[in-house]
């Protein structure tokens, strides 16, 4: 969920020039979740972001990676650093807190209505994906055999009762799941013009779990499809 924490900081220090309101109302569907605003909103840790809000989440996140990797004191309220690289990711992820708190909306909407607003999107997005999966591949005289020696009699498989299926769950694991495609694409992108047994391997093990989550979404569009008939 929303990842942006209250910061104090000096007063002099939080007229930040964003260009944008430092307040707003309630959230309306096809808004930032954080905001409100409605300019370039994206999917973002499966929630509705605004480029504003992903960009500073970004910063905070890269601030959070660097630190970790070396071991370093957490994210929070201090500057102290040990060197001028540690105090330049302290000081953006500083300023990037203090744009998300100046345009955070006043009243944070609620995730059942957040949700409800995410189900026609998410449905369409789920049959595009799983139009675009591809499919086991069947010689023809295999699938004929199969078709032939199926008795007549044989009844069709009922249908998945909807009360059996919980579209809302579907729905947000599809959305989580394309939240996870478009993190490996962007690492893909990454390593595609490095070299090496490493970046080779690495890009193999990306594209399965690319592939991985195709079928997947592939899957969850069956059980939508059944739920609705």
């Amino acid at each position: 969920m929303i990842d942006a924490q209250t910061l104090d900081v000096p007063a002099e220090t939080t007229k930040m020039q964003t260009g944008r309101p430092t307040s707003r109302g309630t959230w309306v569907p096809g808004a930032c979740v954080w905001c409100g605003d409605d300019d370039a909103v994206e999917m973002y840790r499966n929630e509705p972001r605004c480029g504003t809000c992903r960009e500073k989440e970004e910063v905070i996140e890269g601030a959070r990676r660097f630190l970790g990797m070396y071991g370093l004191r957490p994210l929070g309220g201090t500057l102290q650093s040990d060197d001028e690289e540690e105090r330049e990711w302290r000081v953006n992820a500083r300023d990037a807190r203090q744009v998300l708190n100046q345009i955070k909306l006043a009243t944070p909407p609620d995730p059942a209505l957040v949700r409800k607003a995410l189900r026609p999107r998410a449905a369409a997005v789920v049959a595009e994906s799983a139009g675009a999966a591809p499919r086991p591949t069947t010689s023809s005289g295999s699938a004929s055999a199969a078709r032939s020696t199926r008795p007549a009699t044989t009844p069709a498989p009922a249908p998945v009762r909807s009360d059996a299926v919980d579209l809302e769950e579907i729905q947000s694991r599809a959305l989580a799941l394309l939240d996870q495609m478009a993190s490996i694409d962007t690492q893909l992108a990454q390593v595609s013009e490095q070299s090496g047994l490493a970046a080779r391997a690495r890009r193999s093990d990306l594209e399965k779990q690319k592939a991985t989550i195709m079928r997947t979404l592939g899957a969850l569009e069956k059980a939508r499809l059944s739920a609705q008939r």
